[in-house]
């Protein structure tokens, strides 16, 4: 039986604070489990709602636990691909379910599994879609507006800076999101986002309209062969992600099964994050056991265009969605990027393959610098990627596997497979091959490089679960560059190794006991060669991580960490990070709030640490504490009445002795760094 772990169950009860008020700080403390997992391979300003949110909308309109596909409880994020097959084969051979509680008999379960489940589930949903005028649609549904606004408190360099011949800042320090929403039974979805970052002007230059990004889709699901359209923005996950998957993904972390993607499918794209999703039509036609989604798509991307003998070249295409500079206005949608192509998929009982088709065509050649490590690096203004996957289930094993190729240069593929040896123990073991020729611009798989290519890596795991109180998680990850690569300018290797012993009180808390060691080779130069050496980087972590419930109001949170890194012929750094964490919640559940003191001491940037900051709804913080100081914040919130809620968050960064925090134009003169944020959302 593959028990998924105790950890991410209470990261996501941490969701359904609404369901129970008793449950409301057992929980609220814990969210940063799940997120976590993302932080050590994504940026730290990265949105992470699309999870959360969708995770709530489950929550207040579960999914038909009948009904249901694999597709919608992979959705659910926390479920393993062992127990989504055994969900759907307990319903095919025993019949529909007539109560939640039968979930304790599906195969892989365990009774914390089946609460978590049972949140997020009903049964026998009264199916009125066809029956339904648009009037009685839009008087049935519910909707939520969101308002978000923050700012950094200090003057940073980039504001005032007035020569309009230099690099500055061309808008205003305030940052404003605002999301719009209407949900019709989880059948008709509509979302819309605008959002500012800090520097970006409104209604001026570039942004006349206001907003430097909108996003807008209309998802329609169950509409006789269609299971879903969407209209607008949308993302597409298929197979293990070697050719396309927008959107979040989960890296390497002691959530081992997030090794094996579960691919959701067509979902409408609901981030903040202004890059990698897709901006056109597609849908999911399905008959019997088979499903076709065609996608069409028209992007317009951020980069450096020039003009070069009556032809554009792009020179870099910048993903980062900021357009606060004068360089950034230049850059700002001046790259069209076109996509369209198919998944066909075959489904029968625990057998899947699947087939994807993508062609990508840009307005412009795309011309990669002149350097020896880009030597196999994309070029042209059309690519096209063709691939298959598969996954297959027999007894307590899963086997998954993909397979693609870039038409006119190279291949990856990525295999693996997720056993259950034992009732307390699991192992998964993956293999991925990636050319470094392999050309893509949508793929996200298990990868130690931020861009899929030029890599081959073996990762085995293991879990081990001796009692419902003691998870014991161990992964090795071992991987190869076999051409050069950003700062390593000949073929690399390296390791990557995680264990992590947790100890869990029910309901109550638990105690972590966390240790990574990471090795890779980059360049160091020595003054008596003229060419660079590789040098081994290590980075070793440890970590302890304490958790309690002291009573139906109050909670506590401590953590010690000491980061140590090192790179030979150079430097040997250490840091060092602790924090306590206070949270508190009113009986009758009205205002809730929590408070963090940390001091942390790092020698450079290279010893650095991350950590999870709880923040306002929808909102996930990952600073980096670096340097020598103190960083603390408080949250509150208050539900002003049944359908208005409000939020606040302030945070402060002190660090003794400096006389600027940040650099160029983010640059603060003195020792402090604070920003407030507000959040209001109205339901009804």
């Amino acid at each position: 039986m593959f028990s998924k772990r105790h950890t991410l169950w209470a990261c996501l009860l941490s969701l359904v604070f609404f369901k129970a008020q008793a449950q409301r700080l057992e929980d609220a403390f814990m969210e940063e489990q799940l997120l976590e997992q993302l932080v050590e391979d994504l940026a730290p300003d990265m949105d992470v709602s699309e999870i959360l949110e969708r995770l709530r909308q489950y929550l207040i309109r579960p999914i038909d636990l009948n009904k249901a596909t694999e597709q919608d409880f992979a959705a659910l994020v926390f479920l393993t691909p062992l127990q989504i097959n055994n969900l759907l084969l307990h319903r095919q051979q025993s019949g529909q379910y007539l109560s939640t509680l039968e979930l304790q008999a599906v195969d892989g379960f365990d009774l914390q599994t089946v609460r978590l489940l049972q949140r997020f589930v009903r049964l026998n949903t009264p199916s009125e879609w066809q029956r339904q005028s648009l009037r009685n649609t839009m008087q049935k549904s519910h909707y939520e507006i969101m308002v978000r606004y923050g700012r950094v408190l200090e003057a940073q360099q980039g504001y005032q800076i007035t020569d309009e011949n230099r690099s500055r800042y061309l808008g205003s320090p305030d940052r404003v999101a605002v999301r719009l929403r209407m949900n019709y039974e989880n059948r008709l979805e509509v979302a819309v986002n605008m959002n500012k970052h800090a520097g970006e002007p409104f209604f001026r230059y570039e942004q006349r309209y206001g907003f430097d990004f909108y996003s807008a889709s209309v998802l329609i699901k169950d509409v006789g062969i269609f299971k879903r359209i969407v209209v607008g923005d949308y993302a597409l996950q298929l197979g293990q992600g070697l050719i396309l998957w927008n959107g979040l993904h989960f890296g390497k972390g002691a959530w081992m099964a997030s090794v094996a993607r579960q691919g959701v499918g067509l979902l409408p794209y609901k981030s903040l994050n202004q890059s990698n999703f897709m901006r056109g039509a597609s849908a999911v036609i399905a008959q019997h056991n088979w499903s076709f989604t065609p996608f069409i798509a028209w992007n317009k991307l951020n980069g450096n265009v020039i003009e070069l003998d009556g032809q554009r070249e792009i020179r870099t295409i910048n993903y980062s969605g900021y357009s606060r500079t004068p360089t950034e206005q230049d850059y700002r949608r001046a790259i069209n990027q076109y996509v369209y192509g198919t998944n066909i998929a075959y489904q029968r009982n625990r057998v899947k393959f699947g087939a994807t088709w993508l062609s990508t065509t840009f307005d412009g050649y795309i011309q990669p610098n002149d350097e020896l490590r880009n030597r196999f690096a994309f070029e042209g203004n059309q690519l096209t990627n063709v691939g298959v996957y598969y996954n297959y289930t027999f007894g307590n094993t899963y086997l998954y596997g993909e397979a693609a190729h870039s038409l006119g240069s190279g291949y990856a593929t990525n295999n693996g497979f997720m056993a259950s040896l034992h009732p307390k123990l699991t192992v998964v073991v993956n293999h991925r091959y990636y050319e470094a020729n392999y050309h893509q611009f949508f793929a996200q798989s298990i990868s130690e490089l931020s861009t899929l290519g030029n890599e081959r890596g073996l990762y085995t795991g293991l879990m081990y679960h001796p009692s419902r109180k003691i998870e014991w998680v161990n992964y090795l990850d071992a991987f190869s560059f076999p051409w050069l690569r950003f700062r390593a300018d000949a073929p690399s290797s390296g390791v990557d190794f995680l264990s992590q012993l947790s100890y869990i009180w029910y309901k109550q808390g638990r105690l972590i006991f966390r240790f990574r060691h990471r090795l890779r080779q980059e360049n160091v130069t020595d003054p008596t060669r003229p060419e660079s050496l590789q040098a081994d980087m290590i980075r070793n972590q440890g970590r302890i991580d304490f958790q309690y419930k002291l009573n139906e109001i109050w909670a506590i949170r401590s953590r010690a960490e000491v980061s140590y890194y090192f790179k030979e012929l150079t430097s040997r750094e250490f840091g060092v990070l602790f924090f306590q964490d206070l949270l508190w919640s009113s009986r009758n559940n009205k205002v809730s709030g929590n408070v963090r003191l940390a001091y942390f001491n790092t020698e450079s940037f290279d010893s650095r640490i991350y950590a999870y900051e709880q923040d306002v709804l929808y909102a996930a913080s990952f600073p980096v504490y670096s340097g020598t100081g103190w960083r603390s914040y408080a949250n509150v919130r208050w539900r002003v009445s049944r359908r208005t809620d409000l939020w606040a968050r302030y945070a402060i960064t002190k660090l003794p002795g400096v006389e600027s925090i940040g650099s160029q134009l983010d640059r603060i003169e003195g020792d402090q760094r604070s920003e407030v944020k507000l959040q209001l959302r109205y339901r009804w």
